[in-house]
């Protein structure tokens, strides 16, 4: 961090001493205001609900721009990446910094591909869930219970371990989310093949079946990889921060991991992508193409309980540039598979083009974002919508993991303990019962 010559000064309107706070300048993005020393010094917090303007640590990986558009992993902007390079590259360059050269690159495809496999005791561990169950749910179980099996490098604060449960981590949720599905249906288990491509090896266990060869098809394999760059890490968002602060108490990797995914389950995180396919749903239901006028009537109206999912984005104030990439993908892939006149499709294009052209959406930055696109290329590839948030799971994997080796490595970090504002009942005594 490099502190400013310009400091901050805090005064009180109550004759109480002024205070200076330094503050540090990112190599982009805004500065920072120190307030490590406030309460030491004033017997004061500052309240800041959702954490909006607090910076809770410094990091080298990820930046968003959100007024620009902009997402950058280690600098390179993520237009480049998912198109020049495939999602084990950037997960290289997430975990250590830089792209990999060609020996490198080698290298660590070689080391992921040879821990894909788990433990056949998985299996057992799976058949306690019951077959309907969430994939969500099995994916919060499986993960903590990787600790189980893999005890041999669950020490958070060797870095030896901390590389060996990222790579184990990487190579194995794909094996786990396809094992999920596979129980789900009540399909055999189809282990990795390491001559495959990540994304491939994916698609293969998810689709193949013991009785006949799996062709995997390049269109769909690539949308996959893509899907897995552009949701590799998005800088302190709630499930990253949730990773942090549970690792921040010296946990072990696969259980910090384990409460990355619980905290992406929810709707309004990682499930986005799937809210928004059961609202293309609903529009289907109420009469399709033909119906979108009336729902964007009940969007606009105030009054209406009716929300437009996958539209918009807290940071992004501007199009999301992974919506951009994952709009070209979804257009190969619709095509691809022959699908542009599916009734859903055809819906998800209207309902994109006014969302592009109509005044109210335009004029609120309301366009539509990745987890539009991204639902409705994981609906065509033939992955169920329960689905979905488990894939980002899977994506997201690489960027917790590289987010938390970032913090065990920060000579400031401490274990997370936030403050409040106490508006509870003060200091009383217990009565005695009759007379309460």
């Amino acid at each position: 961090m490099n502190a400013s010559d310009v400091k901050a000064t805090l005064s009180f309107s109550d004759g109480s001493p002024s205070m200076d706070l330094p503050i540090y300048k990112g190599s982009i993005g805004p500065d920072v205001i120190d307030i490590r020393k406030l309460y030491g010094q004033t017997g004061k917090f500052t309240y800041d609900p959702g954490f909006l303007s607090t910076a809770s640590c410094q990091s080298a990986i990820t930046y968003i721009d959100g007024d620009k558009g902009e997402l950058l992993y280690r600098g390179y902007p993520i237009e480049q990446l998912a198109t020049n390079c495939d999602f084990l590259d950037t997960c290289y360059l997430l975990l250590y910094g830089e792209l990999p050269n060609e020996q490198q690159q080698r290298d660590f495809h070689k080391l992921v591909n040879n821990h894909t496999m788990v433990n056949e005791q998985m299996q057992f561990f799976l058949r306690g869930f019951r077959r309907d169950a969430h994939p969500m749910a099995v994916m919060t179980g499986l993960v903590g219970g990787l600790s189980a099996f893999y005890h041999d490098s669950t020490d958070i604060n060797n870095p030896k371990h901390r590389e060996i449960a990222a790579i184990r981590l990487i190579a194995k949720m794909p094996t786990l989310v396809a094992m999920a599905y596979k129980y789900s249906i009540g399909q055999p288990y189809i282990y990795p093949k390491n001559n495959l491509s990540y994304a491939g090896n994916f698609m293969r266990m998810m689709f193949a079946t013991p009785c006949e060869e799996y062709e995997p098809n390049d269109v769909l394999v690539r949308a996959m990889d893509r899907i897995f760059i552009l949701h590799a890490d998005h800088e302190q968002n709630a499930s990253t921060s949730t990773v942090r602060l549970c690792g921040s108490s010296g946990t072990n990797p696969f259980a910090a991991i384990a409460a990355g995914v619980a905290c992406l389950w929810g709707p309004s995180h990682g499930g986005a992508n799937e809210a928004c396919l059961n609202m293309l749903e609903e529009i289907q239901q109420m009469g399709g193409v033909e119906k979108i006028g009336e729902f964007i009537k009940q969007v606009k109206d105030k009054t209406s309980s009716v929300k437009l999912m996958g539209f918009g984005h807290r940071v992004y104030k501007n199009y999301d540039p992974r919506a951009k990439l994952m709009r070209e993908t979804c257009h190969e892939v619709l095509t691809a598979l022959g699908l542009e006149n599916d009734p859903l499709f055809k819906l998800a294009m209207a309902l994109e083009k006014i969302a592009l052209e109509d005044e109210y959406f335009v004029s609120r930055k309301l366009y539509p974002n990745v987890d539009f696109y991204s639902g409705i290329v994981q609906r065509a590839i033939g992955i169920p919508v329960s689905l979905f948030t488990a894939i980002f799971a899977l994506a997201r994997t690489v960027g917790w993991i590289a987010q938390l080796n970032e913090m065990i490595a920060d000579p400031e970090y401490k274990i997370g303990r936030p403050r409040q504002l106490f508006v509870g009942a003060e200091r009383r005594d217990v009565p005695p019962l009759d007379k309460r």
